[in-house]
């Protein structure tokens, strides 16, 4: 039978069964644990508890063939669980291919044939510094950059603090491993008020879906997957309002994938002026009439999103971006990214004196979240507001 024995004042040993061998030897599997808990120390009921439920999750684990000595574990075996049992279970979709990317790409050929044990904080800085290096790049022979670098720190941060909570390592190597400097990160650019007159002179005689999509980013500061999962149902056209509750961050396996939104701030409802309603009327009125067209060729059910296909599945966030971008270009507009009217529609508020509460819940930021992004605007209003008091005389008190 599975069993325990004690091996030091905080260690115990761990024994599976596995039966015998064809020559009638026994076949064990053996794991040492440690229990650094006080209180659990103090309890030695709960203590024996503990340490059978561990036994039972060892034995099991070993029935299955599941279990791999940590001195003899791969870096690409961990790795390649790190992925089935954390990354596919626990991350949402976008973030599981960018984790797999980097790690597949970029961190399994470097480490991927060293043991788990044998990589030390050096071993960690080494790779960082070779990330910065032509040999790292994936295509031409420019190096990968800061942000780049980042990502890969993250990314590898989350596979050792697993392999510690997993109990195959004992010391996690990115303890000593400083975050890399980001230092080339791509500021926000926005639209002043003249290229945002500009801006809307360009859609004049656009298509409709065109001048909705530009018109609501910069109106309303929402996000490209919280438009791209905008439905009719979603909008008050009576009232003048928004109810932000799903969005498609992306497309998988050719089909979209429908999320509640980013976080609990961005559960909200943003109002729309009277101009922005009646676009939203025409828009709905044409969208209609090309639904009926299509009769029984809708493939979508019940879901009514505002910017579909002929069938009326949702379009794609990334084709919401080359619609921008086929729309700068062609009128030759400041190129910055669809992200930046979100960036634009906040700027302007600010400008106009909007109380930093009322914008934050309208983008679905927190307070702070929002002064951290937009701090130097915030303090360029700041500094404007102070000149009003230039014309009064601050009364001085006389030298006696």
């Amino acid at each position: 039978m599975p069993s325990i024995q004690k091996r030091g004042e905080r260690s115990w040993r761990l024994i599976a069964e596995l039966g015998y061998d064809a020559n009638g030897k026994r076949l064990q599997e053996k794991k040492t644990i440690r229990v650094e808990d006080p209180a659990l120390l103090r309890a030695p009921k709960r203590l024996q508890n503990y340490l059978e439920s561990e036994l039972i999750k060892f034995q099991m684990e070993v029935d299955a063939g599941n279990y791999v000595k940590p001195e003899k574990m791969t870096f690409e075996a961990f790795t390649e669980r790190w992925i089935k049992q954390f990354v596919e279970v626990e991350l949402e979709e976008k973030t599981q291919l960018n984790y797999k990317f980097h790690a597949e790409k970029r961190i399994l050929p470097y480490f991927g044939s060293m043991h788990m044990e044998k990589i030390k904080t050096l071993h960690i800085k080494d790779y960082l510094e070779y990330l910065s290096t032509r040999a790292a790049a994936l295509r031409g022979d420019k190096p990968p950059g800061s942000a780049t670098i980042v990502y890969n720190y993250r990314v590898l941060r989350s596979i050792f603090s697993k392999a510690v909570e997993w109990r195959v390592l004992k010391d996690n190597p990115m303890a000593g491993v400083k975050k890399p400097k980001e230092d080339d990160v791509k500021e926000m650019e926005v639209y002043d008020e003249k290229e945002i007159t500009a801006l809307f002179d360009a859609l004049v005689d656009e298509p409709l879906h065109l001048r909705i999509l530009v018109t609501l980013a910069v109106t309303t500061g929402m996000r490209r997957g919280e438009m791209a999962g905008l439905e009719w149902k979603n909008i008050d056209l009576v009232n003048g309002f928004i109810d932000i509750k799903q969005t498609i961050p992306m497309y998988k396996n050719n089909e979209p994938v429908i999320k509640g939104p980013k976080n609990k701030k961005s559960v909200r409802k943003i109002a729309i002026s009277p101009s922005v309603v009646e676009e939203l009327k025409l828009y709905y009125s044409e969208w209609r009439k090309d639904r009926f067209k299509i009769a029984d060729k809708w493939e979508n059910g019940e879901f009514e999103f505002l910017f579909c296909h002929p069938n009326g599945k949702p379009v794609s966030p990334q084709r919401l971006t080359s619609w921008w971008i086929d729309f700068h270009r062609k009128h030759n507009l400041k190129p910055i990214r669809l992200h930046d009217l979100r960036h634009t529609s906040v700027s302007w508020m600010i400008f106009k004196k909007v109380h930093s509460e009322a914008i934050a819940k309208r983008v679905g930021h927190t307070n702070t979240k929002m002064l951290e992004i937009y701090g130097h605007i915030f303090e360029s209003v700041d500094k404007a507001a102070a000149s009003v008091f230039d014309d009064i005389t601050i009364p001085t008190k006389k030298k006696a």
